[in-house]
Parts: C-alpha cells; structure tokens; sequence
C-alpha cells in the first residue's frame, strides 16, 4: 500500500499526469466553443480517432511530420465541418449526426488500417514519425519543478497555451461575443445582424481542430502508432470535463485535469496485484461520479432558487 502511494505521489506522476490530460484538454476546449455557440459536439471522438490515424498514415507514408501534422488537422475540422454541414444547412439532429460521424470513424479507420497496411490492429509495420518533445531553457536545471514542467510533448505546451488564448476569444474578441451571443439567444443576435448559421459553423469547425490536435498527440506524441480505437473515450470524457468546467476555459481546464489524473492513477495501479478491467474502467467511474455529484449540486441550487422565487408575496395592486 505504501509503495501504490508512494507512485502515486511521485513527482513523474505529476508530470505522467499532464501528458494524459492533453489529448483530453485539448478536446474538451473544442467542446467549450461548440457549446458556447449552442451546437454541442459530440463528434469529439470520431474527429480525434480520424486524426491520429491520418497523422501516422502520412508521416509513414510521406516521411514529413509538417504534412502528417497539416492533413490530420485538416481531416479533423473537415470532420466537423461536415456535421456543421448536416446539422446547420440539411437540418439533421445533431446528436444523431455526430453518432454517425463517430461510427464511421471507428469503422472508417480499421478498413483503411487493413487496406494501407494489411493489419486491422495496429499501424505497427508503418515507420511513423514522432512528434518532437521540448526541453525548457533553464527550468529543465530547476530540481523538482524541471522534471514536471520541462520535456514535454510540444502539443502539451500548445495546449496549456490554448487554455488562455480560447478564454481571452470567447470574451474579449468580437469572435467569442458572437458565438456567445448565438448560443445564448439566436433570434436576438440574428436581430441584430449576427448570422447564427454561419457563427455555429465556424465554432464547429474550431472544435474539430481543437480535437484533431489531442488525435494527434495520442498517435504521434503520446505514442509513435495507430491502434484501432485508440481515443477510448476520451472524447467523451472531454465532454464531462467541458459539462464541468462549464463555459470557462479555466474551469473546463480544471476538469480536464481532474479526469486526466484520474486516468493516469489508473496506469499506475496496474503494477500492483489489482484486476486489469477495475484500473481500467477507473476513469470513466469517476466521470460518473462526479457527474452525478455535479447534477445533484445542480438540482439542488435551482431547488433553493425555486424556494426562494415562491417566498416572494404578493404584489400590492
């Protein structure tokens, strides 16, 4: 028990801890932006999965990790763009349409993985490349605070970035004002001359390039290869996050961090005389749970507020 603590506890835990959360954050700041505009998108999985199997098949391929790096990105906001595309202009449900994405995504991948490479598990016998780590001038020398901060992946760095750039554009650019203005009442910002159709459109998009950077990560960064299913889950985690975090980059980062830690608890445990499927269903019983923590405090505060507006007497006429 002392030494499951002491792991835990360490400091290449903490460090451990960051590099899972990025694939996470960075999803989950995608869903922030789709949320905000009112078309929540629950693609996140699929656009991830498609991502990092772009990324390993081009830089396998074409042994150019700028082109691996632009056609992922590319894939995943076209990934979005598409289900802007059925969701804003055919009028489909959007629910159902991202259920469809992420389908084909899972599907898509493993038929591509066996034609490209005659292998539907693996993208083993590809030469992928790997995106660079970065070591931080000066702090890398620093005991202690060196090993948690420096030596990251370079996408981890982008990431814990993006967290101050999509908060300072959902409130202090024109940009987040529309998106905000549209998620919050459509027929009023169209009034005023916001075209909500194309606002939710681009918000869709930004979070099919948030994501497809974290299915980067995972294929090129995290690892140096394509698994079938490789995102398990964690594009729906990022939503949990984001439901947690609520429309606040801080706070979605705060809840990315927390299930990003929980995940890599579950990697450590697995040293230890514990059963393979707990530490492996870990993370998604603490998603439930702290969701089911987070709704009740919900319901509880509208439950006091709806007290507090039936107290209020009569008006005198």
């Amino acid at each position: 028990m002392n030494e499951m603590f002491q792991g835990i506890l360490s400091w290449d835990f903490i460090a451990s801890g960051i590099r899972v959360t990025t694939p996470i954050l960075l999803a989950a700041l995608g869903a922030l932006i789709a949320e905000s505009a009112g078309t929540p998108n629950i693609a996140l999985e699929g656009i991830m999965l498609i991502s990092a199997f772009i990324g390993v098949i081009v830089s396998g391929f074409t042994g150019s990790l700028w082109l691996a790096i632009i056609f992922g990105v590319i894939v995943g906001t076209l990934m979005a763009a598409i289900l802007a595309y059925f969701a804003l202009k055919l009028k489909t449900d959007i629910i159902l349409a991202a259920i469809a994405l992420n389908i084909f995504a899972s599907g898509g991948t493993i038929f591509f993985l066996a034609m490209l490479t005659g292998d539907k598990g693996s993208s083993a016998s590809v030469n992928s490349l790997l995106i660079p780590n970065v070591t931080i001038p000066i702090i890398d020398k620093i005991p202690i605070l060196g090993d948690i901060l420096s030596g990251h992946h370079s996408i981890t760095y982008v990431a814990i970035v993006l967290i101050f750039v999509v908060q300072y554009m959902m409130y202090k650019t024109p940009l987040g004002l529309r998106i905000r203005a549209v998620g919050e009442n459509p027929d009023a910002a169209e009034s005023v001359g916001i075209s909500v159709v194309k606002t939710r459109f681009i918000a869709l998009m930004l979070s099919g390039f948030l994501a497809s950077l974290g299915g980067l990560f995972l294929s090129m960064g995290y690892v140096s290869w394509f698994a079938r299913d490789m995102t398990a889950g964690r594009g729906w985690i990022a939503l949990a996050a984001q439901a947690l975090g609520g429309l606040n980059a801080f706070g979605v980062a705060a809840g990315s961090f927390l299930f990003g830690f929980t995940e890599a608890v579950s990697y450590s445990l697995q040293i230890f005389d514990i059963p393979y499927e707990f530490t492996q269903s870990l993370p998604f019983i603490i998603t439930i749970i702290v969701l089911g923590i987070y709704a009740w405090r919900k319901v509880k505060a509208s439950g006091k507020l709806n007290v507090s507006n039936s107290s209020v007497g009569p008006t005198e006429k």
